[in-house]
């Protein structure tokens, strides 16, 4: 089996546009969360959102794609093209057969299906645009960064809810693993901030009605959590055989060690109150690295600040790390970018590799009053340092998917 490492990653968030100001937001608390000002939210329980400022698609797509593709495979053709330049591979480097992508998105294009749906009922059949299919079916995200970068072997997307990119980004370590590729392009994508999607979580009541202080909104393992904060954007990391990562004398964050993923089959939107699920999928996770739970220096939490979800993963941890989990750093960054649904996983993941990099744990900010059952060590409110030498980062979605991603300092050996 090839050993897994990572060589480049490109964000396109709420906390800004580069890898350098997505770090910074993180390490400074700041929230990404503001009024939604992407359409009208009159009538709405949830007004507000992690949303992307200041994208322009001409900086990363050609003419006509900047103009006409849906906003979420624009996210993730701009974060592809950070990644790839981040790993050096801008002049190739690769063959292109043996260069892949893996993309995955929650939702998709539902701002084209809401829009042409618009069409059919007020002018006709005729008039729905031809391009309404390939604009709105999620795997064109991984379609469109292998014909912008020439990227023509292992080519797939993951739909799994908000845990769509850890399974894209571990569907893509086990085929280096397994030596199919040499070079794998994988994450996240995600641009549901729309008003039909958001009606439908309003309709859950799963979103923070925190209208007035949009910035201390999304709040997970505090006692006055109300709801996730919706965010949007993209995260895409390079993966690269060690050998072929040597081979090309590039730059190496962080080493993938290990996958996990489980089902909870239990129910369409709420984990077990136990977090069954979520525990089967760290252990998978850790199995498949091949370490012990006294090996984690940190958790990236799903941590989406609801009140069922973070006491299900807080049980979880502790079933997963026993005696060691009241002293082991967890924290969630979602409360800062919001919840970027399908791509959340590849933003989490991409802060634990710059928090191996930096050795520093970005902080779960807004967290004053703890929950008594959410009584974890979060790292509250500001980053820490710490020796980080392996971070997992978990990601659960509706339907009941887990899956958990491991990865170590790089060092030889």
């Amino acid at each position: 089996m090839e050993r897994v490492v990572i060589t480049g990653a490109g964000v396109i968030s709420p906390l800004g546009l580069t890898l350098d100001d997505y770090w910074s937001g993180l390490e400074r608390g700041e929230s990404g969360v503001g009024p939604v000002t992407l359409f009208d939210t009159t009538d709405y329980r949830t007004q507000i959102g992690a949303e992307v400022k200041g994208f322009d698609p001409d900086a990363y797509l050609d003419a006509k794609d900047a103009r006409r593709l849906p906003r979420f495979i624009q996210f993730g053709i701009a974060a592809a093209r950070l990644a790839r330049s981040d790993a050096g591979l801008d002049d190739g480097g690769y063959s292109p057969d043996r260069a892949g992508v893996i993309v995955g998105s929650g939702i998709g294009g539902i701002d084209v299906i809401e829009a042409q749906h618009e069409v059919l009922r007020t002018k006709g059949p005729r008039r729905v645009s031809p391009f309404f299919v390939p604009f709105e079916i999620i795997n064109m995200a991984a379609g469109k960064i292998s014909m912008y970068f020439d990227l023509r072997g292992p080519n797939s997307a993951t739909v799994t809810a908000c845990a769509s990119a850890n399974h894209a980004i571990g569907d893509a370590y086990h085929v280096v693993r397994r030596g199919e590729a040499d070079v794998m392009i994988c994450g996240g994508t995600e641009a549901a901030i729309t008003p039909i999607s958001f009606a439908g979580f309003c309709s859950m009541k799963a979103m923070s009605e925190r209208n007035d202080e949009p910035t201390s909104a999304s709040r997970p393992f505090d006692a006055t959590r109300d709801g996730f904060v919706m965010g949007e954007g993209s995260g895409i990391v390079v993966l690269e055989s060690l050998r072929h990562a040597q081979a090309r004398g590039t730059h190496i964050y962080a080493e993938v060690l290990g996958y996990g993923m489980s089902a909870d089959a239990y129910d369409m939107v709420s984990p077990p109150d136990d977090g069954d699920g979520a525990a089967r999928s760290m252990q998978a996770a850790l199995r498949n690295a091949q370490i012990e739970p006294s090996d984690v220096s940190y958790v990236n939490a799903h941590g989406t600040s609801t009140s069922i979800g973070d006491v299900a993963e807080t049980r979880a941890i502790k079933r997963v790390f026993g005696d060691l989990a009241p002293s082991l750093p967890v924290s969630s960054t979602k409360s800062m970018t919001g919840h970027l649904l399908g791509a959340a996983g590849a933003i989490e993941l991409i802060a634990c590799i710059m928090a191996i990099k930096h050795q520093r744990i970005p902080p779960t900010i807004n967290l004053a009053s703890p929950d008594p059952e959410c009584d974890l060590d979060y790292v509250p409110n500001v980053a820490r340092d710490a020796a980080v030498d392996i971070a997992i980062s978990n990601a659960f979605g509706f339907g009941g998917h887990n899956t958990t991603l491991v990865v170590r300092r790089w060092r030889e050996g």
